[in-house]
């Protein structure tokens, strides 16, 4: 049976129609939880005083910018801990797993779509805290944010740390037979690659477009060999058995 995105939408479907209906998913993990972290960065910004040094200036849209990558970061990772050991709770792992879907396009279904929203509110989160920038912030510190590569790094890396979190959240989530272990331990595995583009953020590491560039190409060759990774530990026949226990 070849692959078919055919069948890869209809989980994608199926996947966004189940996070309408689930009050978590929806009124704080994809709306509650990036509303808080925006809150911070705002007050960092419109707070700031425009005559501060420029190390401190630096500190602080550091600290502003670093909050918007927490989106993709913890916001997948609680959705797709819960993408394997939710449906088995739920009783509909089993009449899923026993289709004729293969794997891989159950994995890229159940990844699409945690991805797919955790981009569209990542990036207007983004889009609204620039907008906040270029209206009611001091030039001084609307320049700083506008200049170097804080924008690209924030563009760049939002999907690379998503699809981080989403493979792993996947891979613990099928391991996992408890939902809030799995959202827990998914959120702590995501610390190390945040950690990177903080070091980024707050201009520990000297930021360059090649040395961005070949830090995102390192990320974008650790999600694929996540995904390889995750592909190759899906036991189907032993969510099949534990869905039936």
């Amino acid at each position: 049976m070849s692959f078919s995105w055919t069948r890869v939408q209809a989980i994608v479907v199926k996947e966004l129609t189940d996070y309408r209906r689930n009050r978590f998913v929806m009124l704080f993990t994809m709306t509650i939880l990036p509303l808080i972290f925006i809150v911070a960065p705002t007050v960092q910004l419109l707070t700031a005083p425009a005559v501060a040094a420029s190390s401190k200036l630096d500190a602080r849209i550091g600290i502003s910018l670093l909050y918007m990558m927490l989106i993709p970061a913890i916001v997948p990772s609680t959705v797709s801990a819960y993408s394997v050991i939710g449906e088995r709770e739920q009783g509909t792992l089993e009449p899923l797993l026993i289709t004729p879907i293969r794997s891989e396009e159950f994995l890229i279904g159940k990844a699409l779509a945690v991805l797919i929203p955790t981009l569209a509110v990542a990036y207007t989160i983004f889009a609204i805290f620039l907008a906040v920038a270029a209206v009611f912030a001091h030039p001084g510190i609307e320049s700083a944010i506008f200049a170097g590569s804080h924008i690209t790094v924030q563009l760049v890396f939002t999907p690379l740390l998503a699809a981080w979190s989403i493979w792993v959240g996947i891979a613990i989530s099928a391991r996992s037979s408890d939902v809030r272990v799995a959202q827990q331990l998914s959120v702590f595995a995501n610390l190390p690659p945040l950690a990177i583009v903080a070091l980024l953020t707050f201009n520990v590491i000297t930021s360059s477009t090649g040395l961005a560039l070949g830090l995102a190409a390192a990320l974008l060759a650790v999600d694929a060999l996540g995904w390889r990774a995750v592909a190759a530990m899906f036991d189907r026949e032993r969510l099949i058995a534990g869905a039936r226990a």
